[in-house]
């Protein structure tokens, strides 16, 4: 069997990740996973059930608050700590779909937006956060007592082991019955209600399981870096991630990692430009919007598809036995 197009820009990735630390700063590279990660949950959301969250920010920021305090002030393991974000972001997730999947459209990404400013607010306002300072000197506890994160290259495998899982996960989710019943809610909500299914409780559930992917994002961050601000709960991060889907491309596994390259990196080696760096990642959306459609990678998936169109999988035709082809012979 050819491989397709798709499956050859997978694993070029993925070689092209174990080997990248080699040459390029540990500590960047998990910073850009987790954010890879951060938007492909939010990517999950849009590109497959057709909710625009304005609020992700909230679940990203909430867990790596979560797993900075126990971590450092009750000596909790890597591991349990990033565990423990997780359920807080996903709790979080639970109770504020409960009300926001209650609407659709813009009033769905006000609901989010609103949820979002209030956790802002208690991140500045609660003792254990450190307010306007964050929460700073986090320590970096083994995980599971056995890898030493304080090996930056041995964090950024261990890392990478992580939100390697969450794209598995979310992979598997889309192509699961139950990632099939996500994409016909997105596609035509009415017809999929009145094929019975209980529209409201898979849109819950897929934005719970955001929610979580999120907060192993932030939780993994903070270990990463020590550090917590205000800055993971803030509105512009969850505007970040969505920029971060548009250029990478919807509905893509890998779209979230080339977007998250292009935006992370030009923050980065930019930083000395100031308030050029916005102008700058306005200027790339612009021009993404107006030749990229789909994004990056999606338009890269189309083009590749059109070029190559024998390596994808297509399904044979039923095989007919000869009195059928007798019978499908014109008569004279």
């Amino acid at each position: 069997m050819k491989l397709s197009a798709r499956s050859g820009l997978l694993v070029a990735a993925l070689v092209l990740l174990v080997l990248v630390p080699l040459v390029v700063y540990p500590l960047f590279l998990i910073k850009l996973l987790c954010v890879a990660l951060l938007a492909a949950s939010l990517n999950l959301l849009i590109g497959y059930v057709g909710l625009l969250s304005f609020g992700h920010a909230m679940f990203y920021g909430a867990a790596g608050y979560v797993t900075g305090h126990v971590v450092k002030e009750w000596g909790w393991d890597g591991v349990a700590g990033i565990a423990a974000g997780v359920a807080v972001a996903a709790a979080l997730g639970f109770v504020s779909g409960q009300l926001a999947i209650r609407r659709a459209g813009i009033y769905f990404s006000m609901i989010t937006l609103a949820f979002a400013q209030l956790v802002y607010f208690l991140a500045l306002r609660l003792p254990f956060t450190g307010g306007e300072d964050g929460l700073q000197n986090v320590p970096r506890p083994r995980l599971l007592g056995i890898v030493d994160t304080g090996n930056n290259l041995v964090l950024y495998y261990a890392v990478l082991v992580i939100v390697g899982a969450a794209f598995w996960l979310i992979w598997r989710t889309v192509h699961s019955p139950f990632g099939q019943v996500l994409k016909a809610i997105r596609d035509n909500e009415p017809r999929a209600i009145s094929l019975g299914y209980r529209v409201n409780r898979f849109k819950l559930q897929a934005f719970t399981l955001s929610a979580a992917l999120a907060g192993l994002a932030g939780g993994t961050k903070v270990l990463a870096t020590q550090l917590a601000t205000l800055v993971d709960v803030h509105w512009a991060t969850s505007g970040e991630a969505l920029l971060i889907c548009i250029v990478g491309g919807l509905q893509t596994l890998l779209g979230p990692i080339v977007g998250a390259i292009v935006i992370v990196s030009m923050e980065h080696y930019l930083a000395s430009l100031a308030e050029w760096v916005l102008i700058i990642e306005g200027a790339v959306f612009i021009v993404v919007v107006m030749l990229f459609r789909k994004g990056i990678v999606g338009t890269l998936y189309e083009r590749l598809g059109r070029r190559h169109p024998a390596a994808v999988d297509t399904p044979a035709p039923p095989a007919r036995s000869p009195q059928d082809a007798a019978s499908a012979r014109p008569v004279p």
